[in-house]
């Protein structure tokens, strides 16, 4: 497989294929926020399963096990959103191989290129609703009572 040196068809390439590379600047602000927000409830499951382990069967344990259990379906929606964020990457980054090969080596399969990067923009758009359910299961945990 030779490559042609034409170096107009090799810049029209590069520019056609960073395009797609801006979302992918998205993609990793988000993996860093989510995981951000992961490692602050496995902190905050750390530190209920210590208050468990000191309280014994009381009513405080009770509500610990009440808050853990809500910590874990967040834990959960995060790990979801970070897996389809990294599908996403992936998707993105094939697109633009795709797009650069398509430029520089007549490689036709824009089918490709397009279903590629439609599933990436899907993947971001599920990871955003799981990061947003999360979002509110931990606003929904929020006890004002106590101010």
């Amino acid at each position: 497989m030779s490559f042609p040196l034409d170096p107009d068809t090799v810049s029209h390439g590069i520019q056609l294929a960073v395009a797609p590379v801006f979302l992918l600047t998205a993609v990793s602000g988000m993996i860093g926020t989510v995981a951000n927000r992961l490692a602050r409830i496995i902190d905050r499951a750390r530190t209920l399963e210590e208050r468990i382990t000191l309280a014994g069967d009381s009513d405080a344990s009770r509500h610990h096990y009440v808050e853990l259990a809500a910590l874990r379906t967040r834990g959960l929606l995060a790990n979801g959103s970070i897996g389809l964020l990294t599908l996403c990457s992936f998707l993105i980054g094939l697109t633009i191989i795709v797009l650069f090969l398509g430029e520089i080596n007549n490689f036709q399969n824009l089918r490709i290129a397009m279903v590629s990067f439609l599933s990436g923009v899907a993947c971001f758009l599920l990871a955003l609703v799981c990061f947003m359910v999360e979002t509110l299961i931990a606003t929904r945990l929020l006890n004002f009572s106590k101010l």
